[in-house]
């Protein structure tokens, strides 16, 4: 049992047998998601980021303005800078030069508590001692509103509880982590983030080598925090597709640098595709945005072009203000 107290005491009827993989999820209400939350703002301005030992810089003078409360995108290759600048924005990262602004404030005159209550990150790499239970863990997102020594409050139960309703882990709060899934960990894992409650959330690539099942469950949450409430999110993603259907405004990145940024209709693009993903692709538009069908990939010749074709430019929205 939980090392807090728990929020199950008189709720045994949340608990499945602890051998379901993943139980049905209940009907959630509004009140799951707080409602005095306002839209976090968050900004870089000419950042120039790099890692001890390397000479040039991974994102050099780029400017990238967070739409609030809306859901935005980071998309490109592996090594194009997309998680730099996540963890960037996030005080992961130092800046060599630029700004990030956190609520208009420069996050660097915000400690790491204060910075904490008002945006949250899930990294791409969470340990946790396997004998963590799941209310365990999601408690530890309560640590912004706590003093060292500070019981809990009922706030910090009512906060842990949407947390877990609304990550649909209500069943698991007292499985040890070891015994759970990968997609089950993810969305535990993303429960503890959502009890932070902060206005702003960060998630880098949360659905990396999940099933469809758990990709879709975690998309699930972002869309109804973009629908419900006015939490501000940014998020990586591989998936083409899943960027255009979930998210308000899409940036893609390659070589450090920002080549597009827009509505999805405007990004993904097969151009786009090609400048970027050095992919050709058929791009059609539907209901749930873009849909892709990729053909082939490209390759340079001796001058750098992508097979016989110069490589389209960036697109239109790039010389776009950043949203």
């Amino acid at each position: 049992m939980s090392g807090f107290p728990s929020i199950f005491t008189a709720r045994t009827d949340a608990t499945t047998d602890a051998s379901t993989d993943d139980a049905p999820r209940d009907d959630l209400n509004a009140e799951l998601l707080p409602s005095d939350t306002d839209a976090g703002s968050l900004s870089g301005t000419e950042l120039v980021v790099g890692y001890p030992g390397t000479e040039e810089p991974v994102i050099d003078g780029e400017t990238i303005e967070v739409a609030a409360g809306e859901v935005t995108a980071l998309i490109g290759p592996n090594g194009s800078g997309k998680s730099t600048l996540l963890k960037t924005l996030a005080k992961q990262l130092d800046h060599d030069a630029g700004s990030v602004l956190v609520d208009g404030q420069d996050i660097h005159s915000l400690d790491a508590k204060a910075l904490a209550k008002r945006l949250g990150l899930l990294s791409q790499q969470s340990a946790s001692p396997n004998s963590l239970t799941v209310e365990d863990l999601v408690y530890h997102g309560r640590y912004p509103h706590r003093g060292f020594f500070e019981e809990v409050t009922m706030d910090d139960q009512d906060a842990v509880n949407r947390a877990m309703e609304l990550a649909g882990v209500t069943h698991l709060y007292d499985r040890e982590l070891g015994s759970l899934s990968g997609g089950q960990k993810q969305l535990a894992w993303i429960a503890m983030v959502l009890a932070q409650e902060t206005d702003i959330l960060l998630l880098d690539e949360p659905t990396t080598f999940l099933d469809p099942h758990h990709q879709l469950e975690v998309l699930e949450i972002v869309e109804r925090l973009h629908d419900e409430s006015d939490i501000t999110v940014v998020l990586v993603l591989h998936d083409i597709e899943q960027a255009a259907r979930y998210a308000d405004r899409v940036v893609a990145l390659r070589d450090g640098e920002i080549q597009a940024r827009g509505a999805p209709d405007e990004v993904v693009t097969e151009e786009l595709l090609a400048d970027v993903f050095r992919i050709e692709a058929e791009v059609a538009h539907g209901p749930n945005g873009p849909s892709v069908t990729m053909v082939r990939p490209l390759h340079a010749d001796a001058d750098g072009d992508a097979d016989d074709e110069k490589p389209p430019g960036r697109t239109d929205s790039a010389s776009k203000p950043a949203e």
